[in-house]
Protein backbone atom coordinates (compact mmCIF):
# COMPACT_ATOMS: atom_id res chain seq x y z
CA UNK A 1 0.00 0.00 0.00
CA UNK A 2 1.07 3.48 -1.27
CA UNK A 3 1.26 6.66 1.09
CA UNK A 4 -1.48 7.94 -0.94
CA UNK A 5 -3.78 5.14 -0.47
CA UNK A 6 -2.93 4.65 2.95
CA UNK A 7 -4.22 8.25 3.28
CA UNK A 8 -7.42 7.86 1.74
CA UNK A 9 -8.10 5.28 3.41
CA UNK A 10 -7.79 6.42 6.64
CA UNK A 11 -9.48 9.91 5.05
CA UNK A 12 -12.43 7.43 4.52
CA UNK A 13 -12.32 5.76 8.08
CA UNK A 14 -12.18 9.35 9.82
CA UNK A 15 -15.25 10.31 8.19
CA UNK A 16 -17.30 7.43 9.09
CA UNK A 17 -16.08 7.03 12.38
CA UNK A 18 -16.99 10.85 12.96
CA UNK A 19 -20.71 10.23 11.08
CA UNK A 20 -21.11 6.96 13.09
CA UNK A 21 -19.94 8.84 16.70
CA UNK A 22 -22.20 12.08 15.62
CA UNK A 23 -25.55 9.60 14.89
CA UNK A 24 -25.18 8.39 18.00
CA UNK A 25 -28.18 9.86 20.51
CA UNK A 26 -25.83 10.32 23.60
CA UNK A 27 -24.06 12.59 21.10
CA UNK A 28 -26.43 14.28 19.85
CA UNK A 29 -29.50 16.03 22.23
CA UNK A 30 -32.65 17.52 19.88
CA UNK A 31 -32.74 21.01 20.20
CA UNK A 32 -35.51 22.41 21.90
CA UNK A 33 -36.89 24.27 18.43
CA UNK A 34 -36.70 20.53 17.33
CA UNK A 35 -39.06 19.20 20.27
CA UNK A 36 -41.69 21.97 19.91
CA UNK A 37 -41.85 21.91 16.30
CA UNK A 38 -44.37 19.18 15.64
CA UNK A 39 -46.48 20.49 18.51
CA UNK A 40 -46.77 23.86 16.71
CA UNK A 41 -46.78 23.14 13.02
CA UNK A 42 -50.12 22.45 13.01
CA UNK A 43 -50.55 25.80 14.67
CA UNK A 44 -49.31 28.25 13.20
CA UNK A 45 -51.22 30.86 11.00
CA UNK A 46 -51.55 30.12 7.39
CA UNK A 47 -49.82 32.93 6.25
CA UNK A 48 -46.19 32.14 7.99
CA UNK A 49 -43.77 30.66 5.72
CA UNK A 50 -43.46 26.60 6.35
CA UNK A 51 -41.15 25.15 8.83
CA UNK A 52 -38.00 24.36 7.06
CA UNK A 53 -35.49 20.85 6.89
CA UNK A 54 -32.35 21.84 6.57
CA UNK A 55 -30.60 18.87 3.75
CA UNK A 56 -33.92 18.60 2.32
CA UNK A 57 -34.10 21.28 -0.71
CA UNK A 58 -31.99 21.16 -3.73
CA UNK A 59 -30.00 18.14 -2.43
CA UNK A 60 -32.59 15.44 -0.87
CA UNK A 61 -30.20 12.21 -0.91
CA UNK A 62 -27.22 13.81 0.75
CA UNK A 63 -29.49 15.67 3.22
CA UNK A 64 -30.95 12.48 4.24
CA UNK A 65 -27.81 10.87 4.57
CA UNK A 66 -25.59 13.61 5.94
CA UNK A 67 -28.65 15.96 7.93
CA UNK A 68 -27.06 16.19 11.03
CA UNK A 69 -22.93 16.48 10.38
CA UNK A 70 -24.00 19.18 7.58
CA UNK A 71 -27.02 20.91 9.80
CA UNK A 72 -24.02 21.13 12.51
CA UNK A 73 -21.45 22.62 9.87
CA UNK A 74 -23.85 24.83 8.35
CA UNK A 75 -24.40 26.35 12.05
CA UNK A 76 -20.89 27.23 12.23
CA UNK A 77 -20.50 28.74 8.93
CA UNK A 78 -23.21 30.99 9.96
CA UNK A 79 -21.95 32.06 12.79
CA UNK A 80 -18.06 32.16 11.27
CA UNK A 81 -19.85 34.64 8.25
CA UNK A 82 -22.35 36.60 9.49
CA UNK A 83 -25.72 36.54 11.04
CA UNK A 84 -28.98 35.06 8.76
CA UNK A 85 -30.63 38.65 8.57
CA UNK A 86 -28.40 39.26 5.04
CA UNK A 87 -28.86 35.94 3.78
CA UNK A 88 -32.03 36.02 4.32
CA UNK A 89 -32.94 39.27 3.01
CA UNK A 90 -30.76 38.15 -0.24
CA UNK A 91 -32.70 35.03 -0.41
CA UNK A 92 -36.55 36.64 -0.58
CA UNK A 93 -34.67 38.92 -3.22
CA UNK A 94 -33.50 36.29 -4.99
CA UNK A 95 -36.97 35.14 -5.08
CA UNK A 96 -35.54 31.76 -3.52
CA UNK A 97 -37.79 29.50 -1.50
CA UNK A 98 -35.87 27.86 0.80
CA UNK A 99 -34.72 28.21 4.50
CA UNK A 100 -31.23 29.67 5.96
CA UNK A 101 -30.13 26.59 6.87
CA UNK A 102 -30.43 25.00 3.78
CA UNK A 103 -28.32 27.94 2.23
CA UNK A 104 -25.45 27.42 4.74
CA UNK A 105 -25.98 23.40 3.74
CA UNK A 106 -25.63 24.75 -0.03
CA UNK A 107 -22.43 26.74 1.04
CA UNK A 108 -21.22 23.62 3.02
CA UNK A 109 -21.48 20.89 -0.27
CA UNK A 110 -19.81 23.87 -2.43
CA UNK A 111 -16.91 24.45 -0.09
CA UNK A 112 -16.10 20.18 0.31
CA UNK A 113 -16.79 20.22 -3.64
CA UNK A 114 -13.39 23.34 -3.66
CA UNK A 115 -11.97 21.49 -0.61
CA UNK A 116 -11.82 18.30 -3.02
CA UNK A 117 -10.66 20.05 -6.10
CA UNK A 118 -8.13 21.57 -3.97
CA UNK A 119 -7.10 18.13 -2.88
CA UNK A 120 -6.66 16.66 -6.52
CA UNK A 121 -4.44 19.27 -7.18
CA UNK A 122 -2.30 18.88 -3.99
CA UNK A 123 -2.13 15.27 -4.78
CA UNK A 124 -1.22 16.12 -8.78
CA UNK A 125 1.51 18.71 -7.49
CA UNK A 126 2.75 15.98 -4.75
CA UNK A 127 3.21 13.52 -8.06
CA UNK A 128 5.00 15.41 -9.97
CA UNK A 129 7.74 17.08 -6.69
CA UNK A 130 7.81 14.79 -3.68
CA UNK A 131 9.55 17.18 -2.06
CA UNK A 132 6.94 19.91 -2.10
CA UNK A 133 6.11 21.05 1.74
CA UNK A 134 2.99 19.69 2.87
CA UNK A 135 1.54 22.51 4.75
CA UNK A 136 1.28 24.80 1.45
CA UNK A 137 -0.48 21.64 0.20
CA UNK A 138 -2.67 21.72 3.24
CA UNK A 139 -2.82 25.50 2.85
CA UNK A 140 -4.35 24.97 -0.96
CA UNK A 141 -6.85 23.02 -0.06
CA UNK A 142 -8.29 25.15 2.75
CA UNK A 143 -8.06 28.19 0.40
CA UNK A 144 -10.18 25.77 -2.34
CA UNK A 145 -12.93 25.34 0.27
CA UNK A 146 -13.19 28.75 1.46
CA UNK A 147 -13.46 29.76 -2.45
CA UNK A 148 -16.04 27.45 -2.97
CA UNK A 149 -17.68 28.82 -0.21
CA UNK A 150 -17.65 32.48 -1.00
CA UNK A 151 -18.74 31.33 -4.57
CA UNK A 152 -21.93 30.27 -3.33
CA UNK A 153 -22.55 33.76 -1.43
CA UNK A 154 -21.59 35.62 -4.74
CA UNK A 155 -23.84 33.24 -6.73
CA UNK A 156 -26.55 34.35 -4.70
CA UNK A 157 -25.70 37.91 -4.18
CA UNK A 158 -25.75 38.15 -8.56
CA UNK A 159 -29.22 35.93 -8.42
CA UNK A 160 -30.82 38.89 -6.35
CA UNK A 161 -29.04 41.34 -8.32
CA UNK A 162 -30.31 39.78 -11.98
CA UNK A 163 -34.08 39.46 -10.46
CA UNK A 164 -33.73 43.05 -9.45
CA UNK A 165 -33.22 44.46 -12.64
CA UNK A 166 -35.85 42.28 -13.98
CA UNK A 167 -38.74 43.48 -11.72
CA UNK A 168 -37.35 47.14 -12.30
CA UNK A 169 -37.69 46.55 -16.04
CA UNK A 170 -41.22 45.17 -15.56
CA UNK A 171 -42.21 47.85 -13.14
CA UNK A 172 -43.35 51.08 -15.24
CA UNK A 173 -45.68 48.26 -17.57
CA UNK A 174 -47.43 46.87 -14.45
CA UNK A 175 -47.72 50.42 -12.78
CA UNK A 176 -49.51 51.17 -15.99
CA UNK A 177 -52.10 48.39 -15.85
CA UNK A 178 -52.43 49.01 -12.14
CA UNK A 179 -53.73 52.19 -13.08
CA UNK A 180 -55.72 51.13 -16.13
CA UNK A 181 -57.63 49.01 -13.55
CA UNK A 182 -57.78 51.47 -10.74
CA UNK A 183 -59.41 53.98 -13.05
CA UNK A 184 -61.99 51.95 -14.58
CA UNK A 185 -63.45 51.69 -10.83
CA UNK A 186 -61.78 48.38 -9.82
CA UNK A 187 -60.58 48.36 -5.94
CA UNK A 188 -56.74 47.66 -5.10
CA UNK A 189 -57.10 43.83 -4.63
CA UNK A 190 -58.98 43.67 -7.59
CA UNK A 191 -56.28 45.67 -9.87
CA UNK A 192 -53.90 43.27 -8.64
CA UNK A 193 -55.62 40.27 -8.75
CA UNK A 194 -55.91 41.16 -12.29
CA UNK A 195 -52.58 42.31 -12.74
CA UNK A 196 -51.18 38.82 -11.39
CA UNK A 197 -53.84 37.02 -13.99
CA UNK A 198 -52.39 39.40 -17.10
CA UNK A 199 -48.96 39.37 -16.42
CA UNK A 200 -46.02 37.25 -16.45
CA UNK A 201 -42.84 37.94 -14.78
CA UNK A 202 -41.16 38.49 -11.25
CA UNK A 203 -43.26 41.24 -10.46
CA UNK A 204 -46.66 39.07 -10.71
CA UNK A 205 -45.13 36.66 -8.68
CA UNK A 206 -44.24 39.07 -5.84
CA UNK A 207 -48.12 40.26 -6.05
CA UNK A 208 -49.57 36.84 -6.14
CA UNK A 209 -47.41 36.16 -3.08
CA UNK A 210 -49.18 39.28 -1.33
CA UNK A 211 -52.13 38.72 -2.11
CA UNK A 212 -52.36 34.91 -0.84
CA UNK A 213 -50.98 36.51 2.43
CA UNK A 214 -53.92 39.23 2.62
CA UNK A 215 -56.40 35.72 1.92
CA UNK A 216 -55.23 33.78 4.41
CA UNK A 217 -55.94 36.02 7.62
CA UNK A 218 -53.60 38.90 6.99
CA UNK A 219 -54.59 42.20 5.60
CA UNK A 220 -53.57 44.22 2.42
CA UNK A 221 -51.75 46.61 3.65
CA UNK A 222 -49.41 44.15 5.76
CA UNK A 223 -48.80 41.87 2.91
CA UNK A 224 -48.38 44.86 0.75
CA UNK A 225 -45.59 46.08 3.37
CA UNK A 226 -44.22 42.65 3.64
CA UNK A 227 -43.40 42.87 -0.28
CA UNK A 228 -41.49 45.90 0.25
CA UNK A 229 -39.14 44.43 2.84
CA UNK A 230 -38.75 41.57 0.93
CA UNK A 231 -37.31 43.83 -2.06
CA UNK A 232 -34.38 45.98 -1.94
CA UNK A 233 -35.62 48.50 -4.61
CA UNK A 234 -36.42 51.94 -3.47
CA UNK A 235 -39.38 52.24 -6.16
CA UNK A 236 -41.11 49.32 -5.08
CA UNK A 237 -41.04 50.69 -1.31
CA UNK A 238 -42.13 53.93 -2.60
CA UNK A 239 -44.93 52.13 -4.59
CA UNK A 240 -46.30 50.55 -1.50
CA UNK A 241 -46.18 53.85 0.37
CA UNK A 242 -48.52 55.52 -2.41
CA UNK A 243 -50.99 52.67 -2.52
CA UNK A 244 -51.06 51.92 1.47
CA UNK A 245 -51.75 56.18 1.66
CA UNK A 246 -54.22 55.83 -1.13
CA UNK A 247 -56.29 53.12 0.32
CA UNK A 248 -56.02 54.81 4.09
CA UNK A 249 -56.79 58.44 2.68
CA UNK A 250 -59.06 57.87 -0.20
CA UNK A 251 -56.81 59.75 -2.77
CA UNK A 252 -57.03 58.93 -6.27
CA UNK A 253 -54.80 56.05 -6.30
CA UNK A 254 -54.46 55.99 -10.34
CA UNK A 255 -52.95 59.31 -10.62
CA UNK A 256 -50.38 57.99 -8.21
CA UNK A 257 -49.43 55.10 -10.36
CA UNK A 258 -49.17 56.68 -13.43
CA UNK A 259 -46.45 59.24 -11.66
CA UNK A 260 -44.56 56.18 -10.52
CA UNK A 261 -44.44 54.94 -13.40
CA UNK A 262 -43.16 58.35 -15.40
CA UNK A 263 -40.56 58.12 -12.71
CA UNK A 264 -39.11 54.80 -13.62
CA UNK A 265 -39.23 55.54 -17.09
CA UNK A 266 -37.21 58.44 -16.43
CA UNK A 267 -34.60 56.87 -13.60
CA UNK A 268 -34.25 54.16 -16.77
CA UNK A 269 -33.70 56.72 -19.13
CA UNK A 270 -30.74 58.04 -16.82
CA UNK A 271 -28.72 54.98 -16.24
CA UNK A 272 -28.69 54.51 -19.72
CA UNK A 273 -27.35 57.74 -20.39
CA UNK A 274 -24.80 57.07 -17.81
CA UNK A 275 -24.03 53.56 -18.85
CA UNK A 276 -23.37 54.96 -22.15
CA UNK A 277 -20.66 57.62 -20.58
CA UNK A 278 -19.10 54.67 -18.74
CA UNK A 279 -18.94 53.15 -22.02
CA UNK A 280 -17.63 55.60 -24.36
CA UNK A 281 -14.91 56.20 -21.68
CA UNK A 282 -14.43 52.40 -22.02
CA UNK A 283 -13.90 52.65 -25.52
CA UNK A 284 -10.73 55.39 -25.56
CA UNK A 285 -9.07 52.74 -23.57
CA UNK A 286 -8.09 50.79 -26.80
CA UNK A 287 -7.46 53.91 -28.96
CA UNK A 288 -5.37 55.38 -26.20
CA UNK A 289 -3.52 52.72 -25.59
CA UNK A 290 -3.22 50.05 -28.57
CA UNK A 291 -4.36 52.62 -32.25
CA UNK A 292 -2.43 55.59 -31.32
CA UNK A 293 0.75 53.90 -30.12
CA UNK A 294 1.03 52.37 -33.62
CA UNK A 295 0.22 54.95 -35.51
CA UNK A 296 2.83 57.35 -33.83
CA UNK A 297 5.46 54.46 -34.49
CA UNK A 298 4.23 54.31 -38.31
CA UNK A 299 4.85 57.82 -38.58
CA UNK A 300 8.34 58.30 -36.55
CA UNK A 301 9.91 54.71 -37.78
CA UNK A 302 10.74 56.83 -41.02
CA UNK A 303 13.05 60.09 -38.95
CA UNK A 304 14.90 57.07 -36.61
CA UNK A 305 15.82 55.43 -39.78
CA UNK A 306 17.18 58.53 -41.42
CA UNK A 307 19.10 59.30 -38.21
CA UNK A 308 20.58 56.11 -37.94
CA UNK A 309 21.67 56.35 -41.32
CA UNK A 310 23.06 59.84 -40.98
CA UNK A 311 24.73 58.47 -38.02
Amino acid sequence: MTLTSGAAVGLCAGVGTALAVSGVPHFRHPRLADRLAPYLRDRSRPSQPPVHTAARGTWPVVGQLLAPVLADIARRVDRVMGGPGSVRRRLDAAGRNMAVEEFRVEQVLWGSIGFLVGLGVSLLLLAQNPHRPPLALGMLCVIAACCGAIARDVTLSREAQRRSRRMLAEFPTVAELLALAVGAGESPAAALERVVRVCRGELSVEFARALSEARTGGSLVTALENLAARNPLDIMSRFVDGMIVAMQRGTPLADVLRAQASDVREAAKRSLLDIGGRKEIGMMVPVVFLILPITLLFALFPSFVSLHLLI
